[in-house]
């Protein structure tokens, strides 16, 4: 009986690592844009494709079974189709760099956590041209932790100033 408990002890020390941690994800993006234009009549986007991210962090690692960490990201959310004034085929591509705080509870190996941040994104299209802010970015999601390895997915929402970004992911990480 006491070695099972043992067992479980260590998996989850092993997943307690503080320090540096990076990594990717890939997973599929979803835009909705809808909106009344004065110059271009109704531009109206609904469409998904797949992005990536690449991040880095540091989990401080200071309240045993909790993780506190900040992330930065660089996320290429794709290519989304739509139509501008009632002609289709306009596409419009998003990118950011994104900064997050994390906040997480550890079962064991499993974890589960929850981000809030800003991403300072960009955006070109076709006939509306290019556009530019920063907004704010809030997700969750659940990781399984061995040794210093991650796997992890991930549900995030973008609230940009005139349109939403749903994007749900699945990545790994490793921390030094």
């Amino acid at each position: 009986m006491a070695v099972p408990l043992l067992f479980l002890s260590g998996v989850a020390y092993a997943g307690s690592d503080s320090g540096v941690y990076v990594g990717a994800s890939v997973g599929s993006a979803q835009l909705n844009y809808d909106e009344d234009d004065p110059d271009y009549g109704k531009i109206d986007f609904d469409d998904d494709d797949a992005g990536y991210k690449i991040f880095a962090g540091y989990n401080f690692g200071l309240v045993p079974l909790v993780d506190l960490a900040v992330e930065g990201a660089y996320v290429d959310f794709g290519n989304f189709s739509g139509d501008i004034g009632g002609v289709g085929g306009n596409d419009i591509d998003v990118t950011g760099w994104t900064g997050a705080g994390l906040a997480g509870f550890k079962l064991g190996p499993v974890g589960l956590f929850g981000k809030v941040g800003v991403i300072n994104w960009d955006s070109d299209a076709d006939i509306i041209g290019d556009d530019d802010g920063t907004d704010p970015l809030y997700g969750v999601g659940a990781r399984i932790t061995l040794f210093s390895f991650q796997v992890r997915a991930e549900y995030e929402r973008y609230d940009l100033d005139n349109f939403d970004i749903d994007y749900f992911s699945v990545g790994a990480a490793y921390t030094f």
